[in-house]
């Protein structure tokens, strides 16, 4: 069965949820688990006249702080379990491709992530990161709800 899972989040609520039935599989298989989180590149948000409002080290600076506050709480929560967790910051890249390199480069034999469900013109305008996991990943990923 599955020995290392990568849990992807991004902090969210929704994310949380999958999270915690990442950890809860992870426990139950006794596999160890890699908690990722993907910051997209500074110019992924900001251009123009609004860069200059909104800096780049202001960014960098809000970006890590984020992320070491949710991959504190993943670690704890990992911990609280028993599982033994590693956690990884991929910076400055979109999340599918993030999750993917990571998963690929930690050696997971799983990807749990959550899915927001987004259908239609919402789906179209936002896209989704999850289809493009599920789609390109040669490694099983487990959608969370």
């Amino acid at each position: 069965m599955y020995k290392h899972l990568l849990i992807a989040t991004d902090g969210s609520e929704l994310a949380s949820k999958a999270l915690s039935q990442g950890l809860g599989l992870a426990e139950a298989l006794d596999a160890r688990a890699t908690v990722l989180m993907v910051s997209e590149p500074w110019t992924a948000f900001v251009s123009g006249e609004a860069a200059i409002a909104f800096p780049i080290e202001e960014y960098d600076r809000a970006v890590t702080a984020k992320v070491r506050d949710v991959l504190t709480a993943a670690a704890t929560a990992a911990k609280a379990q028993g599982v033994t967790c590693e956690t990884v910051h991929a910076k400055d890249q979109y999340p599918a491709e993030g999750i993917i390199a990571a998963a690929t480069r930690y050696g997971c034999d799983l990807i749990v992530m959550a899915s927001h469900g987004r259908r239609g013109l919402t789906r179209l305008f936002l896209g989704s990161q999850t289809n493009n996991v599920v789609t390109q990943s040669t490694i099983p990923v487990l959608v969370c709800r």
